[in-house]
């Protein structure tokens, strides 16, 4: 595709920091990945952070350490890539749709409220695009049941909340770093708390459960030992991974400040287009737009995806509810529906955008966008 939904950015800089790690001592379990984990929380401004091998393992490890086991029930988005309710499914749970807000499109907190029940254990809110979920109503839900909040905020590194950056806002908040997301190691992901306990159980987590920590052991044979704790999964990132994401995140302002300047771009060009919604930004939000959402109306959202495809432009549909994917039409979920969510899915398109999306290409885009609507 000549000019795709989304793109990492890669300098001599991000290549030189991995090729010294590929000639250190250390290629896994070394300094970098401490380094990295200080630097991003250091960043969101929160306590620990915990580098796992991609977000998706980032989520896992948030339900493990939330306790989230058989017969619980955790709300979540259907807007959403798989995963956010995927996790809670690896921990015997039980994803519970609630439906979108139509203007921000993300979790809309009375839907929350009317889906809980008294198996629920947690909300997985998703800022969708980077755009921050209503943080203050999840809160005071969350607060009034009793409820853990994890935030998937893998669109979302950098994104402001009411002056807070997310990360460092709920319980947990996990992030991804895929090469299309804000910053990229490749795959990888990471988790963040200010809670010590979730802390030690996701360090527990990412590495089979084996602690060699003096201080947890509940023997003391040598200092050779080691236990295995709880059963956890090989989650491990390498060092030249994190060397990568550290050198990116010298950057991220930047990305972020180039990814507004497009937006910006395509508010100004798009303003007028009577059969495009352009996304909202709640009041007290600051989106670190990972993705561009327009609405198409008028016309068939199909047809318009073909023809910007067509002319090398790499629309792309974010996302399909969750609750739609067969698996979860097989398995107990035929009668789930989420009118607004399903509504914008008949409608949405995800323009091109990305650090190194020129000025030049995003004219193309928005002239055979105009040309179209």
């Amino acid at each position: 595709m000549a000019i795709p939904y989304g793109r990492q950015c890669i300098g001599e800089d991000d290549i030189q920091a991995v090729v010294d790690i590929l000639k250190s001592d250390y290629l896994t379990t070394g300094p970098s990945i401490e380094e990295f984990e200080r630097i991003v929380a250091e960043y969101v401004r929160v306590k620990y952070a915990v580098a796992v091998t991609n977000g998706t393992a980032a989520l896992h490890a948030a339900c493990f350490a939330a306790g989230i086991k058989p017969g619980d029930e955790v709300i979540t988005s259907p807007i959403t890539f798989a995963a956010s309710a995927n996790c809670v499914l690896y921990c015997g749970g039980t994803p519970v749709f609630a439906d979108i807000d139509k203007r921000t499109y993300n979790i809309d907190p009375r839907d929350i409220r009317r889906k809980i029940t008294s198996r629920t254990k947690a909300i997985i809110a998703v800022h969708l695009a980077g755009q921050p979920c209503d943080m203050d109503e999840i809160h005071k839900i969350a607060d009034e049941n009793h409820l853990i909040v994890i935030e998937d905020g893998a669109h979302a590194l950098g994104s402001v909340y009411k002056g807070k950056k997310i990360g460092g806002l709920s319980d947990l908040t996990t992030f991804s770093f895929h090469p299309v997301k804000p910053i990229t190691t490749g795959e990888g992901g990471m988790i963040t708390t200010n809670d010590e306990a979730l802390y030690q159980k996701l360090l527990l987590f990412r590495s089979h459960g084996i602690t060699r920590d003096a201080s947890l052991l509940k023997e003391a044979e040598g200092p050779w030992y080691y236990e295995q704790q709880c059963l956890g999964y090989n989650y491990r990132i390498t060092d030249f991974q994190c060397a990568l994401g550290i050198s990116q995140m010298r950057k991220l302002d930047c990305f972020l400040e180039r990814r507004r300047r497009l937006v910006r771009r395509y508010e100004e060009a798009l303003k007028g287009c009577t059969n495009v919604i352009t996304p909202y930004q709640m009041e007290g939000t600051d989106s670190g737009w990972h993705l561009y959402i327009i609405q198409v109306l008028n016309h068939d959202r199909k047809e318009v995806f073909e023809k910007l495809r067509e002319q090398g432009i790499g629309v792309n549909v974010h996302y399909i509810p969750v609750y739609k994917h067969p698996y979860y039409q097989e398995n107990g979920y035929g009668s789930v529906h989420c009118e607004n969510a399903e509504h914008l899915y008949e409608n949405m398109l995800s323009l091109p955008l990305y650090p190194l999306l020129t000025d030049e290409q995003q004219e193309f885009v928005i002239q055979a966008v105009k040309l179209i609507l």
